[in-house]
Order: structure tokens, then C-alpha cells, then sequence
């Protein structure tokens, strides 16, 4: 009989601490969506493990930066625990997310902590440049972002800047040395796509360097 109540016992607490760690997974990435970050805080200096996955595999950084949770995204960076180089389903780090959503202060701490600038693939520039970002892009590039960063396809920075971002991404980039003559796999090049987006400054900014560009070649 006492082996029976004992029983009942365990399976009682361990219905209780199941019930309470969903209770503080579901508050954790509830949190994320108002970016209260005080709830967060009181969550990991109750044991939650900052680099935990939503329901979709996603590591809670990778959510705060996403959502543009700036004080929630910041409290993560900091936390001595965290993985800055975990990545989601589609392979996005917390850096490129940040980059994504202009989180500049996140941005620097996620990079003092070792966060990949440059990777394989789509890197934060590439995103940065994609909205335009140029307090960003400067951020990255200050700390060595390769400026003609190639994505699987091909696709630069500057490639980037031309379709989507603003003629100001544009100027940046190229005066800081992109090169604007290189074609991706579906060959087109910068130029072709700020035409193709009826983007007329970024389109003569780019004709206006690819000539530059292009003397300063055959001069060497």
C-alpha cells in the first residue's frame, strides 16, 4: 500500500512539473510577441534555456529578431548561454535577422559575441541591403562584411540593393567598392535588375560606377 501511495505521489509531481514547464514554454514565446522582455528575464533566472525552440524548431533568438522584438532580441544577444550562431529552418542566423530589421544596438552586440558576418551563402549584408538598411550596412561592412558576397544563386549585395533597397544602399555599396559587372545564374547583373524594378537613381548610379569600374580594369 505504501508502494502504491509512493507512486501515486511521483506520477502526481511529475504531472505538476510537466504541467509547469508548459506553463513557462508557452509564457517564454508568448513574451516574444508583446517583446516583454521583463517576463523573459524572470523565465531564465528561473532555468529557461534562452536558446529553446519554438513549437517549428526555431530558436528563440531567431523568433525575437524575426519579430522585431529589439528588447527581448537584445536581452537574448547578451545572455552569456545564448548561441548567436544558431540558425532556423531556412537557415537565417539571429545576425541576418537583425540586419533584416535594422536592430543596429543587436546587431553589435550579437557581432562582439562572435556572430558570423561572413558566412556561405545569403549573409546579414545581403539583408541589410535588401531593405535599404544603410546605418546596418555600414555596421557590417565596418567589421569586414565581404562586400560581393555571393548567395547560392549568385546574387550580390549590391544585387540586392538594386531590386529591392533604396538608391542610397546603392551609392554605399559602390563606393565602397562593390563591383557592379558581375552576372548571377539567371544572368542578370545590378544594373539589370534596378532596370527591371524601374529604380532610374540606382540605375545610374550603377551605370555611372560600371563605367569607372571598368576603366580602372583596363588601366591595370
Amino acid at each position: 500500500m505504501k508502494s502504491f501511495s509512493r507512486l501515486l505521489c511521483g506520477i502526481a509531481l511529475w504531472l505538476l512539473v510537466s504541467w509547469a514547464h508548459a506553463g513557462a514554454y508557452e509564457d517564454f514565446f508568448k513574451a516574444f510577441e508583446f517583446d516583454n522582455a521583463q517576463e523573459i528575464q524572470r523565465l531564465l533566472s528561473r532555468g529557461m534555456d534562452p536558446n529553446t525552440p519554438n513549437e517549428n524548431g526555431v530558436p528563440a533568438l531567431a523568433v525575437a529578431t524575426r519579430l522585431g522584438a529589439a528588447k527581448s532580441a537584445m536581452l537574448l544577444a547578451q545572455h552569456p548561454k545564448t548561441q548567436v550562431n544558431v540558425v532556423n529552418s531556412v537557415d537565417e542566423t539571429p545576425l541576418m535577422l537583425a540586419a533584416l530589421n535594422n536592430q543596429l544596438d543587436v546587431a553589435q552586440v550579437l557581432i562582439d559575441r562572435g556572430a558570423e558576418v561572413n558566412r556561405k551563402g545569403w549573409t546579414p549584408l545581403h539583408y541589410a541591403a535588401t531593405k535599404g538598411h544603410t546605418a546596418m550596412m555600414r555596421l557590417l561592412l565596418d567589421n569586414n562584411a565581404y562586400i560581393d558576397a555571393e548567395s547560392p544563386n549568385g546574387t550580390t549585395p549590391l544585387m540586392m540593393a538594386a531590386y529591392y533597397g533604396t538608391p542610397l544602399s546603392v551609392k554605399l555599396l559602390l563606393e565602397e567598392g562593390a563591383d557592379p559587372t558581375p552576372r548571377n545564374q539567371l544572368h542578370v547583373n545590378a544594373l539589370d535588375l534596378a532596370l527591371k524594378a524601374e529604380r532610374t537613381q540606382s540605375a545610374f548610379y550603377i551605370r555611372a560606377f560600371t563605367v569607372a569600374w571598368e576603366i580602372r580594369e583596363l588601366g591595370q
